[in-house]
């Protein structure tokens, strides 16, 4: 599957799908809980070749990640930048704006910042606030507000490589789009430096959760209603066939 092929299959399916309540488990495992300031470790300063960015603004948007996400959220978002920078190694690109949109680009799907609005909004304006609070250029902010908000959908693929690379990584990552363009030693060096930590299981879940308790969010475009009505055989991919089919052991 390629990276369009993604945006189209997770813009056409995980926020819109309706799931079982018995995928909702009650009790998430202790290593999804959320990570507190106190117990944040120190990144490395680049892995794969890639730098992790700490620049004032970055280092206090991973505090805010590691604040608000469960471990496997937040090490999924980290893979995201690596992976989305690893596959635009030959492009020209600024890694922090990157790497801003991707370490707050699932903002919405945490309890402090879903709600009604698709995830992606959510987490869009989310990440706004935060930098406008924080001084960073009106520019600057919607470069990261629409690689969030578009994270999901095949439009990032035409936009500029900070924004497009947020949708590559975050394909990579979820469901292994394109994962065979990046070196198998630097994938293996990206793992070992941020575990999945049952990321299959526990994404799916927390998706599910969200769409539970704010359906109004999870509605897809008005073309899926006319496909159900009028188009014999139409059929809408889903997600979860995709993340577990993806390329990892787990």
């Amino acid at each position: 599957m390629n990276r369009r092929e993604f945006g189209k299959r997770l813009g056409t399916a995980v926020l819109g799908t309706t799931f079982p309540t018995s995928i909702l488990f009650e009790n998430k495992e202790a290593d999804n809980t959320t990570i507190s300031s106190q117990t944040k470790v120190k990144l490395p300063k680049e892995v794969a070749g890639i730098p992790l960015i700490d620049s004032k603004v970055a280092q206090e948007a991973t505090d805010l990640a590691r604040e608000t996400s469960p471990p496997f959220l937040f090490n999924h978002s980290m893979r995201t930048y690596l992976f989305g920078a690893l596959l635009g190694k030959d492009l020209s690109f600024d890694h922090e704006l990157l790497f801003l949109a991707c370490i707050l680009h699932d903002l919405g799907l945490t309890d402090r910042y879903a709600g009604e609005k698709p995830f992606e909004i959510e987490g869009a304006e989310a990440a706004r606030k935060f930098l406008g609070e924080r001084g960073v250029s009106e520019e600057r902010t919607e470069i990261v507000w629409d690689g969030i908000a578009m994270h999901p959908s095949a439009l990032a693929h035409y936009k500029r490589p900070e924004i497009a690379l947020v949708a590559n990584g975050a394909a990579a990552d979820v469901v292994g789009s394109d994962i065979r363009k990046v070196a198998p030693a630097d994938k293996d060096q990206v793992l070992r430096a941020f575990p999945r930590l049952g990321f299959k299981t526990s994404f799916t879940q927390t998706c599910a959760e969200v769409v539970q308790r704010h359906p109004g969010g999870a509605y897809r475009s008005f073309m899926r209603d006319v496909g159900e009505r009028h188009v014999r055989g139409f059929h809408v991919p889903n997600i979860c066939d995709a993340i577990i089919e993806a390329p990892f052991a787990e």
